[in-house]
């Protein structure tokens, strides 16, 4: 065994040193448990959403430490843009004079209506500043997640890696009588009825699908349990093809593909490793060449055995790729125009259900009301603006950064696990909106933490605690 924190020969245990103390991982574990419980509804669950973030908020106050920790040696970029998360929203609920607020693009409306009231002098950015507020209160999880986490050694943020990937398996367990049911049964959110879909303890089939790709890249590449060592192998191949199983049951297409990202990257680890241990050990011949193509060969058997196993579902979600998204991308149309209305500005974070009903053409209205832009990028375009969109590149450029910074740390498949969750939320949010709910948010939170933690080299104090 190697230096705390670091893997074994084998690449697939860890030492269960104490340094950090206790309490930061049962911190981090309640937190993530329950938001991945009652935090997958959305915005629809007020009262599910404030247990979470009251627990999180309980949490800090007990972890003031890791709070203040991070805000004094975190990464100066890693500060910035968490406290701009924070602080450009709240600009848009700062009470304003008329002649300022009623000049802003966009808002004709609002002094129209104003004005058939008697006019109001102040007023906000937003135009509701209620649910901007509300959704500032979203980033209560992730912060608690990030901050408390920062003081968590590293061999404790691999466990509560572990406990995340244990509630993907659950999902799993929750999913099996979804997807054998006709679509209103066993649904913890049952106002989206699909028959034969498993939704987990999501109320969207694509956030599930996305949170079971994540879970799947931890367990591909997390380092196990010293104690199960000796049959890590057999259980991550287990626990990989449950997940995978359990992302085709969503008959989730962007989850599908997703998934090859985190194969893509343990088959990597795996080929590397064995060509690093073939060349150290000098091993030649037929046995050298076998370990060499040993991955390949278990993902083509972990494929084909799904393939057989459950052909229908497989069939059911090859079959969605030939749907047209015609509605989808007709409001994107009406999206792209509520932008250019509202920009360089923006509506306020939170806004898009209100202002997109205003600028929705007739032609593409439906009986269902679109909710969200299905994008979001063009949301924070509409909401935020060039403020938001400016923020959003800051931290999209960090973690390009940090990712690539993690190639000459020892740990650094556990950081690009991290990586691969974050680039996985990036891609989907093309067409879905993963980051709307605070089940994806806390799961965000915990890959950013382990992005930035993992990417750095390893240095020790006296007290063995590790810190970056």
């Amino acid at each position: 065994m190697t230096q705390a924190g670091i893997p074994n020969q084998a690449g697939l245990a860890f030492t269960n040193s104490p340094a950090g103390g206790g309490r930061p991982i049962w911190a981090l574990i309640t937190i993530l448990v329950l938001a991945v419980a009652l935090g997958g509804g959305g915005s629809k669950y007020g009262i599910s959403n404030l247990i979470v973030q009251l627990a999180a908020l309980a949490a800090l106050s007990f972890h003031q430490r890791g709070f203040f920790a991070f805000w004094r040696t975190a990464p100066i970029i890693l500060r910035v843009l968490t406290a701009l998360s924070v602080i450009v929203p709240l600009l848009y609920i700062i009470p304003l004079p008329s002649p300022v607020w009623s000049a802003l693009p966009g808002r004709e409306l609002m002094v129209q209506s104003f004005e058939l009231i008697g006019g109001k002098e102040w007023a906000t950015a937003s135009v509701d500043p209620i649910r901007t507020l509300l959704a500032v209160t979203a980033l209560i999880t992730p912060m608690a997640i990030l901050t408390i986490g920062w003081t968590a050694s590293r061999d404790q943020l691999i466990t509560v890696g572990w406990i995340v990937v244990a509630l993907g398996l659950i999902n799993f367990l929750m999913g099996i009588p979804q997807a054998l049911s006709t679509g209103q049964e066993w649904l913890l959110y049952p106002e989206n009825l699909m028959r034969g879909v498993l939704f987990g303890s999501f109320a969207n089939r694509n956030s599930a699908g996305l949170f079971l790709v994540g879970t799947l890249a931890l367990a591909a590449t997390l380092p196990a349990p010293a104690r199960f060592a000796h049959a890590a192998l057999a259980g991550r191949i287990t626990i990989c093809t449950l997940l995978f199983v359990a992302v085709i049951l969503t008959r989730s297409r962007t989850a599908l593909i997703l998934a090859i990202i985190p194969i893509a990257l343990a088959v990597l680890q795996a080929i590397l490793w064995q060509i690093r241990r073939n060349s150290s050990a000098a091993v030649r011949g037929p046995r050298s060449a076998l370990l060499l193509i040993a991955p390949i060969v278990v993902v083509v058997v972990l494929a084909g055995t799904v393939v057989v196993a459950a052909p229908g579902r497989v069939n059911d979600v090859l079959e969605r790729f030939n749907e047209g998204e015609d509605a989808r991308s007709y409001m994107w149309e009406d999206a792209a125009y509520s932008a250019k209305r509202y920009w360089p500005v923006g509506s306020g974070t939170g806004t898009f259900d209100d202002v997109f009903q205003i600028d929705e053409s007739l032609e593409n209205m439906t009986l269902r009301r679109a909710g969200r832009a299905h994008n979001d990028y063009l949301e924070v375009a509409i909401e935020a603006g060039l403020p938001g969109l400016a923020l959003l590149a800051g931290w999209l450029a960090s973690i390009v950064w940090f990712t690539w910074k993690a190639r000459t740390s020892p740990q650094r498949w556990i950081a690009w696990s991290g990586g691969v969750i974050l680039l996985t939320i990036a891609l989907q949010s093309i067409t879905d909106y993963p980051l709307r709910n605070v089940s994806m948010l806390a799961f965000g939170g915990y890959a950013l933490l382990i992005l930035v933690r993992f990417s750095a080299p390893i240095h020790t104090n006296s007290s063995q605690e590790t810190v970056l």
